[in-house]
């Protein structure tokens, strides 16, 4: 591997807009696996892959353990369908709690539209009428 394919944290941390402590928390929970050369830590392209899955996987609303399962199966020789019907199941679960969550977030714009337009009435009829002559 050519030095040109690692990355430095502050590479890292620029390239993913994280920082620095959230790249070592990952290493921490056994999410990234960066070299290390004395106190650098370099990451490579497979570290590069699974940050943009762990990512993903935060804005899905995965918890860090369930991401850490799902990057288990793109190990070599990982034991692929039990981990696939998992992540699927996972996937499942997060999509329903999502849509359960844009449904209460609609009924409550909704709500909110109908307060604003009872607003917008009251506040014009204690408008006074102008007469000009």
């Amino acid at each position: 591997m050519s030095s040109e394919d690692l990355l430095t944290i502050r590479q890292m941390c620029d390239e993913f807009n994280v920082t620095a402590r959230t790249l070592r928390f990952y290493e921490a929970k056994e999410l990234l696996f960066p070299k290390r050369k004395g106190q650098k830590r370099l990451f490579a392209k497979r570290d590069r892959a699974r940050m943009k899955l762990i990512l993903r996987g935060k804005r899905f609303g995965f918890s860090l353990e369930e991401i850490r399962q799902l990057l288990e199966m793109y190990r070599p020789g990982a034991a692929q369908k039990p981990q696939l019907k998992k992540a699927y199941q996972v996937a499942l679960e997060h999509l329903c709690d999502l849509e359960q969550k844009r449904a209460d977030l609609d009924t409550t714009i909704a709500d909110l539209r109908d307060q604003i337009k009872w607003g917008e009435c009251l506040l014009k009829s204690m408008t006074p009428v102008s007469h000009s002559h």
